[in-house]
């Protein structure tokens, strides 16, 4: 079972967090844009889902629209953002959570860890 999904258009950052992640014994699945995580996440529903904001075919807002435009449960959103103002970019897609790029290795592991144990969904929230 999957428990993170990363999704990052940079192919050194995604497996660059996959490797961190993947020491910490966490089982994880990588995409590299919104429609790739979809399919994805049709298949291993993971607990928690990394999400860069800014990538080709589909950014994290359309691909959180489109989460929720589904139905389900929902997993844990985390706003992976270069953008100066991560809270923001979290607050605009209901994320659980944002690490600022360039990230600290122990904040991400931290902040994967407490997700982990928190509930595995919630209800999307309606837009």
């Amino acid at each position: 079972m999957t428990e993170i999904l990363i999704v990052e258009d940079d192919d050194e950052l995604r497996e660059l967090l996959a490797l961190i992640l993947e020491g910490e014994g966490i089982a994880v699945a990588t995409a590299a844009n919104g429609h790739e995580a979809l399919a994805s996440i049709a298949v291993s529903a993971p607990r928690i889902v990394l999400l860069d904001m800014t990538m080709p075919l589909m950014d994290g807002r359309q691909f959180c629209r489109e989460l929720d435009r589904r139905g389900g449960p929902r997993p844990r959103i985390v706003v992976i953002t270069a953008a100066t103002d991560p809270a923001r970019r979290a607050d605009e897609v209901d994320a659980d959570g944002w690490l600022a790029k360039p990230f600290d290795r122990d904040a991400l592991v931290a902040l994967v860890h407490g997700l982990r144990d928190e509930p595995a969904s919630r209800a999307p929230q309606a837009r």
